[in-house]
């Protein structure tokens, strides 16, 4: 018998699989020199981004279906938001014999001011954290974390090592060195997905387990040998930390380029404050003095001609964002320039 063809067109029919079209916001803010994103958790699940269906019955667009349900689950009215990528692999949000409808979810990043967060993100189940919780092999501000070369290299290292061919073994090392830096490589603070696909492919990240890998080597967050296999950040539901990890990267990336900096600033702030914030982002030391000669250069700020004792010690003078500066230049960024290295980055042993 033929199949009915449904009005969405040739190639459409109704024995097609169902999809359902997921929402889902990675939600920063600075605050108290950490970058923190709002997740939300429901007893007995791991943290998740705020998310929700779209609804094309109730949602004149997927940016309008967004805000509702951040709202609805965070009470938190979001200001600046861009989209950032359509997640749609097979074995998303997938448990053994589900049959149920395949989900595709468009990921945003949305970003707060800290004096905006107040009480409006005070729902009972959600909470801001600190993204290197998540993620703690970013954070270079206090030197190169231990992380990688005591636990991710040593662990990554035996699955380049299971390899099948030699071809096979050196592109798993090569990628492994270019993630994290090793063997004279440098870090590249944008590669945060690239470095999370590793672990999960080598099996390392706890959400491997949940989808079933066969070569994943914890169950659902519980080691089958605890002294062997070491958590490797917080996992998340689903693909958000997959999720998480492209804002991070688009947002470290962006950063360059755009003032997006500025959507984190309160409308007045000082070039220590503008500093901390950047380098948070970056999860890297920035040298004082040729950060502020940068900025200025740029001519992303100006002087208020007021000044402030809240950062303590003497008065600071205080900026503002120039906006106009968009319409100067086509790429007004917060250029950022070496990192200051407070620890070797000495190469993991082969």
């Amino acid at each position: 018998m033929a199949r009915k063809q449904t009005t969405a067109g040739p190639g459409f029919d109704d024995t097609s699989t169902a999809v359902v079209v997921g929402l889902n916001a990675a939600i920063v803010t600075i605050a108290e020199a950490e970058p923190r994103t709002l997740v939300v958790r429901a007893p007995g699940q791991w943290d998740a981004l705020p998310f929700g269906p779209f609804d094309p019955l109730k949602h004149r667009t997927m940016d309008v279906g967004l805000r509702r349900w951040v709202q609805d689950q965070t009470k938190l009215d979001l200001g600046y938001v861009e989209q950032l990528y359509t997640f749609g692999d097979r074995g998303r949000h997938r448990h053994p014999e589900d049959t149920g409808p395949h989900i595709v979810s468009v990921g945003y990043l949305a970003l707060v001011r800290a004096q905006d967060m107040g009480e409006n993100a005070t729902a009972q189940q959600s909470s801001w954290r600190c993204w290197y919780s998540y993620f703690p092999w970013e954070d270079w501000r206090q030197g190169r974390p231990a992380i990688i070369d005591g636990k991710i290299a040593p662990l990554v290292g035996e699955w380049v090592a299971r390899a099948t061919t030699p071809a096979l073994k050196a592109r798993r090392r090569e990628r492994l060195d270019l993630c994290f830096g090793l063997n004279g490589i440098a870090w590249d603070e944008e590669k945060v997905l690239e470095r999370f696909e590793l672990l999960y492919e080598a099996g390392l990240a706890d959400e491997a387990a949940m989808d079933g890998r066969k070569n994943a080597r914890r169950r659902l967050g519980v080691a089958e040998d605890a002294q062997d296999v070491p958590a490797l950040g917080d996992p998340m539901l689903h693909d958000h930390r997959r999720i998480l990890a492209t804002a991070m990267g688009r947002l470290r990336a962006k950063l360059k380029y755009r003032p997006v900096v500025f959507e984190l600033m309160a409308e007045e702030f000082t070039l220590t404050e503008l500093q901390t914030t950047v380098e948070a982002v970056m999860g890297q030391k920035l040298h004082k003095q040729n950060f502020r000669r940068q900025v200025e250069k740029t001519g992303l700020v100006e002087g208020t001609g007021r000044m402030t004792t809240k950062t303590g010690g003497r008065p600071a003078e205080q900026f503002r964002f120039r906006r106009e500066v968009v319409t100067e230049r086509a790429a007004p960024g917060v250029r950022v320039g070496a990192p200051v290295r407070g620890r070797s980055s000495r190469a993991a042993a082969r």
